[in-house]
């Protein structure tokens, strides 16, 4: 028998929906990120998928800032906070894992320049990077200074991956890259002598030297008394 013959089906003969909680909203969002990219996870868009308005959203998650944030943390557990080596090996291995994670899910870079996340994850993260710090024997003022920077140059990086596709240096990379090649050593001698350099080398190995150089500069540069 067809709908009309049977007439309208009853509310109560449906399925009833779950009810909304912010660990399922979140979950959703992690599932839409992963499908869709974040750019797609809009608050229309995830009460489209949980089939609910907008506004009942709005309980639970404040903005779409704070829901953004809410996916980092979510996306931070998968961060590998154990490994073996020395304090500066396993450092570098934390944020390594951490660019990685954002390596993975375009979009998700460039909201972590600007979101605050404040979940188990993200401090179970500085946790174990002041972890290593003071097991280093890097004063805590220094070390507390140096998670920030640490951060910021991971997420960059992977913000700066992001938006080449991950692939070599292409579009205005490459017209920069050429732009430094054929510059004349009689205008510019410093470029010419160093032009090759500056765009030598694997993605991982400049990470990797760079995480050093961050960690070297935070373990032997004391703060400002003034700021203490």
């Amino acid at each position: 028998m067809t709908e009309e013959q049977v007439g309208p089906r009853s509310r109560r003969e449906r399925p009833a929906k779950a009810a909304l909680t912010r660990g399922g909203i979140v979950a959703t969002a992690v599932e839409l990120v992963r499908a869709e990219g974040l750019a797609k996870v809009t608050m229309r868009r995830l009460a489209q998928e949980l089939d609910t308005g907008a506004a009942s959203l709005y309980v639970y998650v404040r903005n779409t800032a704070e829901l953004h944030a809410a996916v980092l943390d979510e996306l931070l557990g998968s961060v590998e906070l154990e490994s073996a080596g020395d304090w500066q090996d396993r450092l570098e291995l934390v944020l390594r894992s951490y660019t990685q994670v954002l390596f993975d899910y375009p979009g998700l870079a460039q909201s972590a320049l600007v979101a605050r996340p404040a979940g188990a994850n993200y401090l179970r993260l500085i946790e174990a990077l002041l972890a290593l710090l003071s097991e280093g024997g890097v004063p805590k003022a220094q070390a507390a200074w140096g998670i920030d920077l640490l951060l910021q140059y991971a997420t960059a990086t992977a913000v700066e991956h992001a938006d080449s596709g991950g692939a070599g240096v292409p579009g205005e990379w490459e017209a920069t890259a050429v732009a430094v090649r054929n510059v004349s050593s009689s205008t510019h001698p410093q470029l010419a002598e160093h032009g090759d350099d500056l765009f030598a080398g694997p993605g991982e190995a400049r990470l990797e030297w760079s995480i050093r150089v961050l960690i070297n500069g935070i373990s032997s540069t004391p703060r400002d008394r003034s700021s203490l």
